[in-house]
């Protein structure tokens, strides 16, 4: 491997976590000065991400440090990092344009911005990590910078939502522990497509295993029933939610579940398993459980979070399918459903931050007060609930059609509860459209709005914009990318 290799895959790993360290440790910044650097150390860190992965060959290890045979730390690019690690280096400095806006009267803006850089780089290092003992590293690196940011605003709930986050993602890290010290022995632990670790211990224990490590980094993909920490964190600031819904955490957990299954034990140790169709069954009956959960929810955001949920077990499920198809839709879903439900959370965080309000009834009309934000937010809604023209369909279709052809009862199970789950989202997505541009009563709530259109300012709008141009334009334009995606499920990227 090249010299420089090492050196381009940690910069931009180290460059926010060194940026963040000096907000944290530093002078205190004053508010130009702390956005301006944030801003310019995340733009530079995505351009570091694209030089990178331009310029390192596929699949090379870069080996940092190694402990003994089968322990090292090292990262590499592949399809799946190549997917990841755009996803985050073309959202984050997106968010944190809105997050300058967002934030602008809240308390205790220096560590925030701090860790949501931080938050960045140890991300990116998940998403690089070329073996199973540097993504557990480097993904339990992420709860513990993750912690501070859900837990900001210091109040009741937040702090009692960081302590839940933390608990959830410590009992996870337990479990999917046991996957990595035992698919690390006598082996080297290093990412292969196809898996490497079939015939190294009886099968039947090694499927066992895969179930620790499933249920363990599926705990920060919120899987039934471990879940509950994410309805919760809505209580963080938005731009915290965003980050923690459609980016960083929740994609670090189906991307983990994606290279335990895929690249560590293999779909030939677990195809036709009972582990597999455990983990279809799993991944249904969780996509069911939150859209119904999220239909019941009178939060904005929390219903959002159930959304999410939902959304991320489309993907556990086509990742458990074990065929070129379904990886192919779940890793399309992973992208997609971050670009739709960014917008989303967006919208929300924009309706709550210029309004006060927090609950569905408070929509009622205020489509008319800002009616960017909620033509926005239905954009993505009719996206979500998988229309044609749309990202969403695009990603669902392959799904569902993935599901009919592995035609196992568990796989088929699955295609009828993600029908219900989209019947369930068009009803807990549009229901709010509807509320929103409903015709303005005197108790509807508007009268506590200054007369005139108030829509957010430019920083919070231009992601939205954005973020919805990306919606439509991958409905609408999808081949380029879905060619890329079919690449890296057959293993060729």
């Amino acid at each position: 491997m090249d010299i420089w290799s090492p050196v381009l895959l940690l910069v931009p790993i180290l460059l926010p976590v060194l940026g963040g360290g000096y907000m944290l440790l530093g002078p205190r910044l004053d508010k130009d000065d702390r956005e301006l650097f944030t801003e310019i150390v995340s733009c530079l860190t995505s351009t570091m991400v694209f030089l990178s992965v331009s310029n390192i060959r596929r699949g090379e290890v870069a080996t940092i440090y190694s402990f003994i045979d089968g322990f090292s730390v090292g990262f590499m690019t592949d399809g799946p990092a190549l997917l990841f690690a755009g996803m985050v280096a073309v959202m984050w400095p997106l968010a944190l344009l809105y997050a300058f806006s967002y934030m602008e009267h809240l308390p205790r803006q220096n560590s925030f911005f701090a860790f949501y850089l931080m938050t960045y780089g140890v991300t990116l290092a998940v998403a690089f990590s070329a073996n199973l003992v540097t993504m557990y590293v480097c993904f339990e690196m992420l709860t513990l910078v993750t912690i501070p940011l859900v837990a900001h605003l210091q109040n009741p709930d937040s702090i009692h939502a960081g302590h839940l986050y933390a608990a959830y993602c410590i009992a996870g890290a337990s479990l999917a522990f046991v996957a990595v010290v035992l698919g690390t022995l006598d082996v080297s632990g290093d990412f292969r497509y196809g898996g490497n670790l079939a015939g190294e211990y009886a099968p039947a224990l090694m499927r066992l295993v895969y179930l620790f490590g499933f249920l363990g980094f599926g705990t920060k993909a919120a899987l039934f029933p471990l879940y509950i920490w994410l309805p919760k964190a809505s209580v963080a600031p938005t731009p915290v939610t965003a980050l923690l819904h459609a980016v960083a955490v929740v994609n670090s957990g189906v991307f983990a579940v994606t290279r335990l299954t895929w690249y560590a034990f293999g779909p030939n140790l677990l195809s036709g398993s009972a582990a597999q169709d455990f983990c279809i069954v799993l991944s249904s009956f969780s996509m069911v459980f939150a859209a119904a959960m999220a239909l019941k929810e009178r939060h904005f955001k929390r219903r959002l979070a159930y959304s999410t949920m939902s959304n991320l077990s489309y993907i556990l499920f086509g990742i458990s399918l074990m065929t070129a198809r379904g990886l192919t839709g779940a890793l399309s879903h992973m992208l997609f459903h971050g670009v739709i439900k960014m917008s989303l959370f967006l919208c929300a965080g924009a309706f709550m931050h210029v309004t006060g309000k927090e609950y569905l009834y408070e929509i009622n009309g205020q489509g008319w007060r800002m009616p960017y934000t909620f033509a926005a937010y239905t954009l993505g809604a009719l996206s979500l609930t998988g229309i044609p023209l749309f990202c969403g369909f695009v990603s669902k279709w392959r799904l569902l059609t993935a599901g009919v052809e592995l035609g196992t009862p568990p796989a088929i199970t699955g295609v009828a509860a993600l029908i219900v789950a989209a019947f369930l989202c068009a009803m807990y997505t549009l229901s709010v459209s509807v509320r929103a541009f409903l015709p303005r009563t005197p108790d509807s709530g508007t009268e506590e709005v200054p007369a005139g259109i108030r829509e957010a300012d430019w920083r919070m709008l231009v992601p939205i914009g954005l973020f919805t141009a990306a919606n439509v334009a991958f409905g609408l334009y999808p081949e380029p990318v879905m060619t890329f995606l079919e690449s890296v499920a057959r293993g060729a990227v």
